[in-house]
């Protein structure tokens, strides 16, 4: 007998109103649409990272329009711009006071490499002192390479096993 396309479909009658999915695919999806950025704005890539916010790229479109100022209430850090080294203990502490977990986002030929800066003063890439998930090329780069590099943290994001962190001591 051969069944036709609606016995393949879902039944409401038959299957009531849930909707079964994998804790991790849950997790991760609710982790994607609320991303909250927190921006650390130390050159002129932080100009580029507001335009971000404005109506015509419009961020709120990846659910990471909530830019936190506070470590507490936010998982996603975007260095943006040249990290010196008196700068760099106080961009790890904020790192360290971030509730797990945490991603972080490389803005920018300074943020990622130094940039030009080749000097005593300059650290020659944020990774240096924290891990970065994500790199942005650019001097500075558009707003355009930020919305991409959120897509790419989303999609990180989306193949992370969230639900083995929960249940493990």
């Amino acid at each position: 007998m051969v069944s036709s396309h609606t016995d393949l479909a879902y039944d409401s009658k038959i299957e009531g109103d849930v909707v079964v999915t994998k804790l991790d695919s849950a997790i991760n999806w609710i982790r994607n649409n609320s991303m909250w950025p927190m921006p650390m704005g130390l050159a002129c890539c932080a100009i580029e990272l507001m335009a971000v916010g404005a109506s015509r790229f419009d961020i709120a479109r990846f659910g990471a329009e909530v830019m936190r100022f506070s470590p507490r209430q936010s998982d996603c850090m975007i260095v943006a711009g040249t990290v010196t080294y008196k700068m760099a203990p106080q961009v790890r502490r904020i790192y360290d006071q971030m509730a797990a977990p945490k991603w972080v986002i490389a803005m920018g030929a300074c943020a990622s490499t130094g940039g030009m800066y080749r000097s005593y003063a300059t650290l020659q890439g944020v990774d240096r002192i924290i891990p970065v998930d994500v790199y942005i090329s650019g001097c500075p780069p558009r707003p355009e390479a930020v919305l991409d590099a959120l897509v790419k943290l989303q999609n990180k994001v989306e193949r992370e096993r969230s639900a083995s962190r929960l249940f493990t001591a």
